[in-house]
């Protein structure tokens, strides 16, 4: 039997290696190395008194059908209501025969996606709709000069050298200013003009003014589909009870049902190679592991750094250590109440805002975004009728004064970034809970530009395939890291060393999550 090595136990290694084992007539034996304690990586579900943590947020939809039909056979979606849906008479497009979140767990709920923006101590909608109730917020002045900025982006279309020229072109100097320039910054600690505008290319080329008002017509003329509507207006996404962490340990558990060895503290620390091809690895405790086919999810200025018996020009060396990323932190907060009122007319418990995520653009305050996790799901509360568990979401840099913050401390800042924008009062909170997680989301500036040189040097090794997140040093979501696996685990069963498919994922000139026919 062939060995595969696989390093990293989140979407993208735990997806390749049930590809690779699903099949009867399979000739692999699968070795997950995970050097943390938690499955799922940065999709993991963090649990803490009684309540769940999404890390980051993750919806479960993806124009790819290959996608969406894993998770369901993984986790049906419901044929039941769950509890607050009953509770409240809400109707959902429910699947025939399918389970009961009541009375199962492995099940995806059906969920409704809101998500706004609060700037100036208001919502605006996410993204920006042609609305009476933006026009007011914005005021009249602002509105107008918005309008005449928009209209000459149309006319006067920049280079796109950067980030800041892919904003401006969509949506002109005024609203890029309102709604994209300092949420940039402080997401990724530089200034859009740094920025590589890839970046948009790969997040938001389907969201624009152009795209919010073609929106628009669908809906009035009532001819709104999946096929032309971009993922941010998508209304409704799937979604684990438990939360994604759930289905990522659920799969992990099919893996070794299929006899994966999942090795959970398992830090890489060397990769050996002998005739330029990798032959084992060594971990941080000293256990070395044999293999023939080896894929990394693991970041690749950290994979480049542990070769060991190849050759790695300084030149490929310095683009590999350049490498940037940022670190995530959240605060779960506990409060019996928001201070934010429920002006829509979706019903919730409690009446508490709608909202999955609220993208904070308050310029004041270095906090990002705020999960409400009682909307992605109600089983991730303890007690989601009378009590609300948010999630505060910060990028750093590991090391800075932020990161260096006791647990204690920085709950204290986020706690008080929620004060003053009058989202809780200080009174309200009842338990906090912080999170770190390193390298969460790779950067596009500094050597990303030479990238290509790396991933060329990379691929000439025929037995080593680079996926996911950080393993190709690409913003993916979890359909994407999936798909890296689907095409990794088809090069394997066919004995080819061709990795352009694995490395096209996420490049198309359509959005990210649009769905198409």
């Amino acid at each position: 039997m062939k060995r595969v090595v696989i390093i990293g136990a989140g979407p993208a290694g735990l997806t390749t290696g049930y590809e690779l084992l699903k099949d009867k007539d399979n000739e692999y034996k699968v070795t997950i190395l995970e050097e943390s304690q938690d499955i799922g990586g940065i999709s993991k579900t963090v649990k803490y008194n009684g309540n769940r943590m999404d890390i980051g947020g993750h919806r479960f939809f993806s124009k790819d059908d290959r996608v969406m039909q894993f998770w369901s056979e993984l986790m049906p979606v419901q044929g039941k209501n769950s509890f607050d849906d009953e509770f409240l008479g809400r109707e959902k497009p429910l699947a025939e025969s399918g389970p009961d979140p009541e009375k199962e767990d492995n099940v995806m709920l059906i969920r409704q996606r809101v998500s706004r923006i609060y700037s100036f101590k208001t919502f605006f909608d996410y993204p920006i709709t042609m609305s009476f109730s933006t026009f007011k917020a914005m005021g009249l002045w602002r509105t107008i000069k918005a309008g005449f900025s928009y209209l000459g982006a149309c006319i006067h279309k920049r280079e796109e050298k950067s980030l800041e020229d892919f904003y401006i072109n969509r949506f002109g100097k005024v609203l890029y200013q309102m709604f994209f320039e300092k949420y940039t910054e402080k997401l990724w600690g530089r200034h859009p003009s740094e920025i590589s505008a890839d970046w948009g290319s790969q997040r938001v080329k389907g969201i624009s003014i152009k795209a919010v008002i073609k929106d628009m017509i669908h809906k009035l003329f009532g001819k709104k589909t999946k096929e032309n509507t971009e993922t941010s207006l998508i209304e409704q996404f799937w979604y684990p009870k438990y939360g994604p962490g759930h289905l990522w340990e659920h799969l992990a558990e099919k893996n070794k049902e299929l006899g994966a060895e999942i090795k959970m503290g398992y830090q890489v620390s060397k990769i050996h190679f002998t005739d330029g091809k990798i032959t084992s690895v060594e971990c941080s405790n000293g256990e070395r592991i044999e293999g023939d086919i080896f894929v990394s999810s693991m970041p690749m200025n950290d994979l480049v750094a542990d070769f060991d018996g190849i050759e790695v020009p300084e030149k490929i060396q310095a683009i590999a250590k350049g490498l940037p990323f940022r670190d995530f932190m959240t605060v779960g907060v506990l409060v019996d109440k928001l201070n934010l009122k429920n002006e829509t007319k979706i019903k919730t418990l409690g009446n508490i805002v709608p909202d999955c995520w609220i993208y904070v653009q308050e310029p004041d305050v270095k906090m990002l975004r705020i999960q409400i996790f009682n909307n992605w799901s109600p089983y991730l509360v303890e007690d989601a009728q009378n009590k609300v568990w948010i999630g505060t979401e910060y990028t750093c840099e590991e090391g800075d004064k932020y990161w260096n913050m006791s647990d204690e401390e920085f709950s204290r800042f986020a706690v008080e970034e929620l004060v003053s924008m009058n989202i809780i009062q200080k009174n309200q909170v009842l338990d906090l809970h912080r999170e770190k997680v390193k390298k969460a989301y790779p950067a596009y500036f500094d050597t990303y530009k030479d990238i290509d040189q790396l991933v060329d040097f990379v691929n000439k090794v025929d037995n080593l395939f680079c996926v996911g997140r950080n393993g190709q040093h690409r913003y993916n979501n979890m359909d994407h890291s999936m798909v890296t696996a689907f095409e990794t685990a088809k090069c394997i069963k066919n004995g080819s060393t061709d990795k352009k498919a694995i490395w096209n994922v996420n490049t198309d000139q359509e959005y990210h999550e649009e769905k198409t026919s």
